[in-house]
Parts: structure tokens; C-alpha cells; sequence
């Protein structure tokens, strides 16, 4: 009987797919968790369960019962103190359940690289109450940028560009944020010169980066990825140290997506995800090993050989204009006639205003041609009522 390794997969959207099919073709068992029915990596995976998986009981009675063998989270709404309880008990968490909990929510982990680890980042402040809001908008001065301390994909982000602002960016992070425990960070504006996901490995192999991903966002997510992203020796290496720091800090196998802002002066950390990055698809085309493949060969115990660029890319994400609840994508075949495109749907049951329903993806002879194919091929492409 052929014996394999069981990944439970906490969150099953997009990114949740391509893990999935990544682990089938080195063999191993999925199960794929999310709070709702139809989830994209559902769709790929061995079998699949529904639960609120910020129920710390329900969270448990799931992962108890699989017995899985890796405990693999794609999202930061979990209820991650449990984690930390089953991975005291015997249990895996990737990276760890220290990792998942640090980097739920934006306080603890701007805490441990701002204040612990004495990382540069931009100045910050948090605030519960509205009262409190108002005072740390003040004090931070204008413009400052507004997050709620957990969303996704950027929801509830906004900048505050003077007072008349304060009101909305308050209402905007309640609403986007995942828990509604009406906290928030107010930070400073670094006026950067561009923006980056450094993709990072830890690995049997030891550390290893892809190469810098440039990235375009607004309202906190992203519209636009590129690699390689043109940068100095120097802010490679800073960026590197950066990422070194804070991903050895958290410890564990897998990827991390270290977020940072190139400035004229310096390199500024932002955010960590411990876990593919939707800047990162761009890596499904450029890369002899995707962002994906890289994640389970680093959680399997598998060496990660290096990683080369294939060809510069681009990604461009095909968002939803309305809610539907029977939708179709159309122009696929004009997008896979741009050269050196691909298409992924990714199969989500139904949308929501902006949401993300896909992906076109171009590579090309220069990070300029490749952007230029991929905004050709997402202008083909189109969300329509069926």
C-alpha cells in the first residue's frame, strides 16, 4: 500500500488550489478547509470540509479527527491560539503556530520587527476606539494610512489626507476588517519609490530568495505584479538582511512573503505573510519553480534546488465589477492570443464587488514587454452575468 504524507489545508482559496495540486504531484493526501462551499482548492483537493474556522472547537474536532500529518494555513482568520494548543499536543503547523498567531493580526508582527528585532519600518500607532482614532490620526499628521489590524487582501485599507477624511477611513476599516474588534493601526506614509514582495524560502536547503517581485496596489491589494523588479546591490542586500531577520525570527519550513518599501534612503519592512503571496502568482510563469512548488517541497523536508528566473513576468488579477451569483469569464481566447499568456480561473462560486476571479499571466524578453502582454490579456477578459 502506497503511504503519504496527510495535508490539512485551513483556507481554500486561490493560492489554497495550486498548494494543493503542488503536494498531489508529490503524492500526498489534501483536505481543504474553508467556510464556505465550493472553495477553488475545494476543487482539487481529496476531500473538503465547511466550518467557521474561527470556532476554536470546530477548528479542533476537524484537525483531531484527520489526524493530518501537516497543518497548513492559507489565511490569517483562524482561530490561531488553538493552533498553538494542537501544535503543543504533537500536531505540525506551517510554518508554526507562533508564526500563524504573530502574523494574524498587524500589531504583533509590527511589534516584533519594529520593537524586538529593530527593523526599519514606518512609524505606527493603534487605536480602539474611535476617540483614540482621532488622537493617533492627529498625532501621526497627514497623510497617514489607515489598515484594520486583520483583512485580506487588502480590505479596509485607506489613506487619510487630511481632517475631513478621518470619519471615512474609520467606517472603512471596520467594515473591511475580518475580525470586528474595532482596532486599528495608523501609520506613517513612507513616500516610496516603489513597492516589493520578496519572496523567501526555509528549507532543508537553508535560505533561499526568488527574485524581486514588483507590485502595484490600490486600496491595499494588489492590481499588478512584475519580476524581476529592478534594485540597487545595496537594497537587494538590505532587503535580503530584512527578510533573513524576520523570517528566522518566526521560524519553521515554507515560503514567507516579506512585503517592503523602497526608498530613496533606505528599505522599509511592511508586512509578512507566512505563506504563498498573491503578488507571487506572477511566479506560476516566470519561474522554473512557482511560489507554490517551492512552499511544499520546503514543508515535505524536500531540498529546494535554485531558483532561476525562466523569463520576466507579469500578473494581472481579472476582478469582479458586481455581486452575481451565476457568472461567466468571457475572452479567455483573446487573452490566450496575446504571446506568452496564460489564463487561470480560479473557480470561485459566486463574486463580490472586486473580488478576484482570475489571473492573466505573460512573460516576455524584458519586464516591460511581459507588463505590457499582461495588461493586453486582463483587457480581454470580461465578468458577465450567465
Amino acid at each position: 500500500m502506497f503511504k503519504t504524507k496527510k495535508l490539512l489545508l485551513l483556507g481554500s482559496g486561490e493560492l489554497g488550489k495550486e498548494v494543493l495540486i503542488e503536494a498531489q504531484r508529490l503524492g500526498v493526501e489534501t483536505i481543504a478547509v474553508d467556510r464556505y462551499e465550493g472553495a477553488p482548492a475545494m476543487q482539487v483537493a481529496h476531500r473538503h470540509v465547511v466550518i467557521d474556522m474561527l470556532d476554536a472547537g470546530k477548528l479542533r474536532e476537524v484537525i483531531e479527527r484527520e489526524q493530518p500529518d501537516l497543518i497548513v494555513p492559507e489565511i490569517e482568520a483562524l482561530a490561531t491560539s488553538e493552533l498553538v494548543k494542537l501544535e503543543e499536543e504533537g500536531f505540525r503547523v506551517i510554518p508554526t503556530a507562533r508564526a500563524a498567531k504573530l502574523t494574524m493580526d498587524r500589531e504583533g508582527i509590527r511589534r516584533l520587527a519594529a520593537e524586538q528585532l529593530g527593523l526599519p519600518t514606518a512609524g505606527y500607532r493603534f487605536a480602539d476606539t474611535y476617540a483614540e482614532f482621532e488622537q493617533a490620526v492627529r498625532e501621526m499628521g497627514y497623510p497617514c494610512v489607515i489598515k484594520p489590524l486583520m483583512s485580506s487582501s487588502g480590505k479596509g485599507q485607506s489613506v487619510c489626507r487630511s481632517e475631513k477624511d478621518i470619519r471615512t477611513c474609520w467606517e472603512i476599516a471596520m467594515e473591511g476588517g475580518r475580525v470586528q474588534n474595532g482596532r486599528v493601526i495608523i501609520e506613517e506614509f513612507i513616500r516610496f519609490q516603489s513597492e516589493i514582495t520578496l519572496l523567501t524560502v526555509r528549507s532543508v536547503s537553508g535560505t533561499s530568495f526568488c527574485p524581486p517581485i514588483g507590485h502595484i496596489q490600490e486600496n491595499g491589494d494588489y492590481i499588478e505584479s512584475w519580476q524581476p523588479h529592478p534594485m540597487s546591490e545595496r537594497q537587494l542586500e538590505e532587503a535580503k538582511s530584512i527578510a533573513r531577520a524576520i523570517t528566522d525570527e518566526l521560524g519553521g519550513y515554507g515560503l514567507f512573503g516579506v512585503e517592503l518599501f523602497l526608498a530613496e534612503d533606505k528599505v522599509y519592512f511592511s508586512e509578512v505573510s507566512p505563506r504563498p503571496h498573491d503578488t507571487g502568482l506572477v511566479t506560476l510563469a516566470s519561474q522554473n519553480l512557482s511560489e507554490f512548488a517551492l512552499h511544499v517541497r520546503a514543508i515535505l523536508g524536500f531540498p529546494v534546488p535554485e531558483i532561476e528566473l525562466v523569463a520576466p513576468g507579469a500578473s494581472r488579477p481579472l476582478k469582479a465589477p458586481e455581486e452575481l451569483d451565476n457568472y461567466a469569464i468571457c475572452g479567455v481566447d483573446k487573452a490566450l492570443a496575446v504571446p506568452g499568456t496564460q489564463v487561470r480561473i480560479f473557480g470561485k462560486p459566486v463574486t463580490k464587488v472586486g473580488r478576484r476571479v482570475a489571473v492573466a499571466l505573460s512573460t516576455g524578453e524584458t519586464t516591460e514587454q511581459a507588463r505590457e502582454r499582461a495588461a493586453q490579456a486582463l483587457a480581454g477578459l470580461v465578468v458577465e452575468q450567465a
